[in-house]
């Protein structure tokens, strides 16, 4: 998984790694995510399936996230808000 930082947010880009994959360096992100951090976009394509943003939609749990939304203007993002 690749990671940048923009100020208060990080992106996540999952391509090409299998759901269970990515299930798990997300959780391990979420858990040493900086707390300063308010929100977490999440890259996880749309062109080859939908297996990871299901993932990402329905699976994906963790404490401090508060709402997760797919992007309006990428199908291939879903964003992550953060709890403080």
């Amino acid at each position: 998984m690749v990671t940048r930082r923009k100020g208060s947010v990080m992106e996540a880009d999952i391509h090409g790694m299998t759901a269970d994959e990515a299930y798990r360096d997300l959780v391990r992100l979420l858990d040493r995510a900086p707390k300063d951090i308010a929100e977490i976009h999440v890259i996880h394509g749309y062109r080859r399936g939908d297996t990871l943003k299901s993932m990402v939609m329905t699976r994906l749990r963790h404490p401090r996230i508060s709402y997760k939304l797919p992007s309006l203007h990428n199908e291939g993002e879903t964003k992550l808000f953060l709890k403080k």
